[in-house]
């Protein structure tokens, strides 16, 4: 039911994005702010806390508290088969990243672990859980693991992300992963691999995909020197011809 006493038109002006807390504008000359628990202080408010599971967006007007809207993630139906995947194809580590706070980033792990096959003993897939991080956060975390990784030559880091804050992680990582249908277009740039149906069991198709197109590029490299230096002997010894000539070369490569 539209509220009459509420004007038809709204004036909005000033809007101001205040890092890694929330946002300011000026609406009908009054100034709103939605953001975390952090910017309600900042005016002197002291939120309420909120009990059930989500990202909280405080509401005020003025220095005057209006309420809240709580966002909740929904965990993708492939998530636990894509991660059991990764482990199955030999991933050593898996790491959580996210800017929400610990009580939604363990609920949605504690979730993942539910969705697992019943003949999976390990309890969770996930090795590390980071939450309530800022993107410079997310980047520090991701070089700590680069150095590690590096230390003991534990192989290459992969991060897989979609938001226009994963930008910076995902040019950083040896492999960056976009999620391409719903990712930024920061995030699909900085990225060395899109997947385009944002289906996250693509991932170790991806894996399996690189795996053999490495296999094959080895075959025909040690193909191609072994023919090379048959037709070399052959050649030294006065048998070879143009024909084998033209088949080391042409023929090789076919």
């Amino acid at each position: 039911q539209k509220n009459t006493a509420a004007p038809d038109d709204y004036s909005v002006a000033e809007v101001h994005e205040i890092a890694g807390k929330g946002i300011r504008a000026t609406i009908n000359d009054k100034v709103y702010s939605l953001g975390n628990a952090a910017l309600m202080t900042e005016l002197g408010i002291t939120p309420p806390a909120i009990g059930d599971c989500g990202t909280v967006i405080y509401i005020a007007e003025e220095t005057t508290y209006l309420g809240y809207l709580l966002i909740a993630d929904e965990l993708k139906p492939d998530t636990a088969s894509a991660l059991f995947a990764l482990k199955q194809n030999g991933i050593q580590k898996t790491v959580m990243l996210t800017g929400d706070n610990k009580t939604i980033a363990y609920a949605i792990a504690d979730e993942i672990a539910s969705k697992l096959p019943k003949t999976v003993t390990a309890s969770n897939p996930l090795d590390e859980i980071h939450a309530e991080l800022l993107p410079q956060d997310k980047v520090s975390i991701v070089e700590q693991l680069l150095d590690t990784a590096k230390a003991h030559s534990t192989g290459k880091l992969a991060f897989v992300g979609d938001g226009i804050n994963d930008a910076p992680v995902l040019a950083r990582a040896d492999v960056g992963i976009a999620m391409g249908g719903i990712g930024s277009d920061a995030a699909i740039e900085s990225a060395d691999i899109v997947l385009m149906d944002d289906r996250l069991t693509k991932l170790p198709t991806a894996i399996a995909i690189a795996k053999k197109t490495m296999n094959i590029v080895r075959q025909n490299i040690w193909f191609a020197l072994l023919a090379k230096a048959i037709i070399l002997v052959l050649g030294a010894l006065g048998i070879a011809n143009m024909w084998i000539a033209v088949f080391g070369d042409v023929g090789v490569m076919l």
